[in-house]
C-alpha cells in the first residue's frame, strides 16, 4: 500500500518507530507495513490481541475498561495504544461480522486510534460490506489517519 510505504519512509527519515495493536483486522495492518522492504528500520511490533484476555495480558488493557465499555470502544483502543512503545502507535478494534453486532454496535463498527508523539486521535467508524470489506476499510482508514497525522507534524530539530 502506498500509504504504508510513505508512513515508513517518513518515520525512518525522522528516526522514529511504529507499533500496531489490532483485533478485528487480525494482522492485516501489520502485514501492510511489513510488505514494504526495509520496514524493520521502523516497525517494532504488531500485536494481534483478538480476545479480551489477550488485550489484558499483552497490552495491559484493564479488565474494568473491557467490562464497562466493551472491546469495541474508544476507551479500550486508547488503552491498547498505551500498551505499545513507539513514536507512532495504531490500535484497531471492531466487529467485522457476520456475527457479533448489536443494536448499539452493529457489524461494521470499528474504533481506530492513532497516536503520534503527544497527539492522539480516536474515531468510531461504521463500514459496510462483508467481513473482508470491513477489515480492508479499517486498515485503509488507519493508514490514512496516521499518514495525515505524521504529515501535519513538523519533523523534530536535529
Amino acid at each position: 500500500m502506498a500509504f504504508a510505504r510513505r508512513i515508513l519512509e517518513t518515520l525512518a527519515s525522522r528516526k522514529e518507530t511504529l507499533a500496531v495493536a489490532e483485533s478485528c483486522t487480525g494482522g492485516l495492518l501489520s502485514a501492510a507495513f511489513v510488505a514494504v522492504p526495509g520496514a524493520s528500520r521502523v516497525f517494532v511490533e504488531g500485536i494481534v490481541a483478538y480476545a479480551n484476555e489477550a488485550k489484558e495480558r499483552r497490552l495491559g488493557v484493564p479488565r474494568e475498561t473491557l467490562m464497562r465499555h466493551g472491546a469495541v470502544s474508544e476507551e479500550t483502543v486508547r488503552a491498547m495504544m498505551a500498551g505499545l512503545l513507539a513514536t507512532a502507535r495504531i490500535a484497531v478494534s471492531g466487529i467485522a461480522g457476520p456475527d457479533g453486532g448489536t443494536s448499539e454496535k452493529p457489524v461494521g463498527t470499528v474504533v481506530i486510534g492513532i497516536a503520534y508523539r503527544d497527539d492522539e486521535h480516536i474515531v468510531t467508524c461504521h463500514f459496510s460490506g462483508d467481513r473482508d470489506a470491513v477489515r480492508a476499510a479499517a486498515v485503509e482508514k488507519a493508514l490514512r489517519m496516521l499518514f495525515r497525522e505524521i504529515g501535519s507534524t513538523v519533523a523534530p530539530a536535529r
